[in-house]
């Protein structure tokens, strides 16, 4: 199968964008991961499928399906929605300057700005635990600021302490844990552990932040099913959101990823929703041929 695609990229985080409106191509995990992949296929943290909106929702002007490099289907992407709605102006699939879009993990709402910039509207966080879904069964939470942390315990080797994560969803689930400095925390080592954590039925993305100040933070996020990206759009919003709660933020944060830079706002007010500003720019167009059974 020969297919169209166009390679974007958000702050660093990658995407192949796939034009679904006129016929779904109906690609199986595994040639998901053929294009995600660095060596062999196109290179991406996330695969992302533009599609016509559902008839039994009236107002939406898309959907869009989310797939990360493992292949797996997941409910959000932050930057990825700040590129999509780049990628359906420049295909001529719309002209507005905004539309609403359906996702799995709901209908956001990206929004061009003056500058060429893009802003989401993500929705508001979730923090009932049973929706992200995360198992505290047993657990004492830590009071700080007007929420708390929870003890994640088996994410390193006995007799480390048990990390402390700030839990909560931006459309996907997040754990969220405060570091002295970002270029020396164990991502890598704890990232993958946190991840697939018993606790998390359905795994996390691990988020590490560092505060700088008030409204300057420096994050890396190791992303569930795609590993460390250098920017992760939700994974910033779900800091943020945390450190505001946590009483350590400001309402308007610019968040420094290891591929850019992106402003998160939120009015700290439980339903209000989080906004993210930031970059979102198109790097190539091309064809492939995709493989019917993948290695």
């Amino acid at each position: 199968m020969r297919i169209r695609f166009t390679k974007m990229q958000g702050a660093g985080n990658d995407f192949v964008m796939l034009d679904e409106t006129r016929a779904p191509l109906g690609l199986s995990a595994a040639q998901y991961r053929f294009l995600a992949d660095r060596r062999f296929g196109v290179g991406a943290d996330q695969i992302l499928s533009v599609r016509p909106p559902p008839r039994d929702m009236p107002g939406i002007d898309f959907e869009y399906v989310i797939h990360n490099a493992d292949g797996g289907e997941v409910e959000q992407c932050g930057n990825g929605a700040r590129c999509f709605l780049r990628f359906v102006r420049e295909q001529g699939l719309t002209t507005r300057e905004s539309v609403k879009v359906k996702t799995l993990g709901g209908v956001i709402e990206p929004r061009m700005q003056p500058d060429g910039r893009v802003t989401v509207d993500m929705g508001a966080p979730v923090f009932d635990l049973a929706r992200l879904p995360f198992d505290a069964a047993g657990l004492t939470p830590e009071a700080s600021g007007s929420w708390q942390k929870w003890p994640l315990d088996h994410v390193l080797p006995a007799p480390a302490a048990p990390f402390l994560i700030a839990v909560l969803s931006m459309g996907n689930p997040h754990a969220v844990q405060l570091v002295d400095d970002v270029d020396t925390a164990p991502v890598e080592q704890s990232g993958p552990l946190i991840e697939r954590h018993v606790r998390f039925p359905r795994r996390v993305n691990a988020g590490f932040m560092q505060i700088v100040s008030r409204s300057q933070i420096r994050l890396r996020v190791y992303e569930r099913g795609a590993g460390e990206t250098l920017a992760c759009g939700s994974g910033a919003c779900a800091a943020v959101v945390a450190g505001i709660r946590l009483g350590l933020l400001d309402h308007r944060v610019d968040v420094q990823a290891r591929g850019g830079l992106l402003s998160i706002e939120w009015s700290g007010e439980l339903q209000a929703p989080v906004l993210m500003t930031g970059p979102a720019t198109t790097v190539f167009a091309a064809e492939i041929d995709i493989p019917d059974q993948p290695a």
